[in-house]
């Protein structure tokens, strides 16, 4: 058995061209680990060649499967449930930082979640009485930048909205929030374990 990996570098503007590339060369399975964007152009690219996904959000409401029961098709895998527990990583971080009015919520504008991301976060803000500021950041110099910002402007916490590329920037994050010192809530425990504060 051969496993050849291709990694997008939070590119997502890649994901078609790499999806058709991979159906020409005819592989056994498809494996889209962790996001909607990769999944769901495999889905687009081939309705033969087997797809096992890792998405954040619902696959029904994304089209990739007719139902959890009975997927049907040739696409099936697992759901994080990442969007649907924002709203709680917002409000435990809340209750982590009591004092916290102004919360920071980075996102990668390149992701497709970004927008349910903010949706979710700002109804919850506006739920626990925070004031919401976005910033955006698809590379590690655009991460360095925020953090610029952040340093500038000293938010009162740091959420990290779940993006792919943010999970391979870990460090750098988590170490620019300690360097900063801003509390920050991160989507999956990869960031704990390289020094973040919660997840």
């Amino acid at each position: 058995m051969t496993v050849d990996y291709h990694w997008l570098e939070g590119r997502y503007d890649r994901v078609p061209a790499l999806m058709a590339d991979l159906v020409r060369r005819r592989p056994t399975v498809i494996a889209t680990p962790g996001d909607n964007a990769a999944a769901l152009a495999a889905k687009a690219a081939t309705a033969t060649i087997p797809i096992v996904f890792g998405v954040p959000e619902d696959p029904v409401k994304l089209g990739l499967v007719a139902s959890f029961a009975r997927p049907g098709g040739n696409a099936t895998g697992v759901n994080y449930f990442n969007q649907e527990v924002a709203a709680k990583r917002l409000d435990l971080l809340h209750k982590l930082v009591p004092k916290a009015v102004r919360v920071a919520v980075l996102v990668n504008p390149a992701n497709g979640l970004t927008e349910t991301t903010l949706r979710e976060v700002q109804d919850a803000a506006r739920a626990i009485g925070l004031q919401i500021q976005t910033l955006n950041a698809t590379t590690i110099g655009e991460i360095d930048a925020a953090f610029a910002v952040l340093a500038r402007e000293h938010p009162d916490a740091l959420f990290v909205g779940s993006d792919p590329f943010f999970v391979s920037r870990r460090g750098q994050l988590a170490n620019l929030a300690v360097r900063e010192r801003i509390p920050s809530a991160y989507g999956n425990r990869d960031y704990v374990a390289v020094g973040g504060l919660m997840s």
